[in-house]
């Protein structure tokens, strides 16, 4: 597994990360039991990946508890990326600084660890963004502790990276990035010059980009808010993408490589619901998009949503 060093923490991690917001969702998404969650997440080890993501809220704490009890004996060589600001029994936002403190606590229970690598802001609000809010402080705080040793925030847009830039002392951001959301890519130039860490979340547009979904497909849950135009919309857009990239490999690995060929992205983090997904996803590794093809994608991009102005519906 190739390797890169995210920003200024010197973490080295793997290029495909284990996006683990699937890890106990028992009925979500096709559900997965424990013991497959634990045979993914070894196999994952196995395979060269160093870099999981999680957090409170994703699996109702269980992918934090699964996370934790999968990576028991191999902390010193693992990179773990949790975050807070959302209670995990409803998804509420919270980001006070008694929640904060209450959160890191009860995440590092789960995790069996007594620090966390990256601490993130989970999506806030801009003035959370801010780095005047006093959640920064307690990061600072915690970090002096040992209780995490980076931290930073989880964010979709440039405006948004735009704000932590100006404001705040962030460490690593993880960013809303894949070739149908390219917005944050208008921002990356400042990010790589402080030197920040960036990982690309949801790197194949939560199924998309595998090539999985066309224009009959249909969704349940939190999905449902695509309309029938939308997912056209969509199915159009991903028809565009494939005539870019051609058929010479897998669209989710070309997907990957797209957000892997900036030098500011440190790593990709696409979720797997089973071992033939996450070998699909570590197939990625070291894979590379021509400079011509790269720029072709960022041209549909501007085209696609004039210039940012008009961004499909997330």
């Amino acid at each position: 597994m190739h390797k890169r060093i995210l920003g200024q923490t010197g973490l080295e991690v793997s290029e495909v990360g284990f996006g683990a917001w699937q890890l106990g969702n028992y009925d979500a998404w096709g559900g997965m039991s424990d013991a497959d969650a634990l045979n993914l997440v070894a196999t994952a080890l196995d395979l060269g990946c160093n870099l999981f993501d999680t957090a409170p809220n994703y699996g109702n704490t269980n992918s934090e508890r699964l996370l934790g009890e999968a990576l028991k004996g191999q902390r010193e060589k693992v990179v773990i990326v949790s975050k807070f600001g959302h209670r995990p029994e409803d998804g509420s936002a919270d980001f006070s600084v008694k929640w904060f403190w209450e959160s890191l606590h009860q995440s590092l229970k789960r995790l069996q660890t007594d620090y966390l690598d990256v601490m993130l802001l989970h999506a806030p609000p801009l003035e959370v963004l801010d780095g005047r809010h006093e959640t920064w402080q307690a990061m600072r705080d915690a970090q002096q502790q040992g209780k995490i040793r980076f931290y930073g925030a989880s964010t979709d847009y440039a405006h948004q990276v735009d704000i932590l830039l100006e404001t705040s002392d962030a460490q690593v951001l993880e960013l809303l990035f894949n070739i149908l959301h390219q917005d944050v890519r208008r921002s990356l130039d400042r990010v790589g010059e402080q030197n920040i860490g960036v990982i690309a979340k949801v790197p194949l547009d939560s199924g998309w980009l595998s090539g999985k979904y066309n224009s009959q497909s249909r969704f349940e849950g939190v999905r449902a808010r695509w309309s029938e135009n939308d997912i056209a919309v969509r199915a159009n857009a991903v028809d565009h993408v494939r005539d870019i990239l051609g058929s010479d490999a897998p669209l989710a690995g070309q997907a990957l490589a797209y957000a892997l060929s900036y030098d500011q992205v440190s790593a990709v983090i696409p979720g797997a619901g089973s071992i033939e997904q996450l070998q699909g996803n570590i197939a990625a590794d070291g894979q590379r998009l021509s400079a011509d093809i790269r720029e072709q994608l960022e041209s549909f991009w501007d085209d696609l949503t004039d210039h940012g102005r008009a961004p499909l519906p997330w």
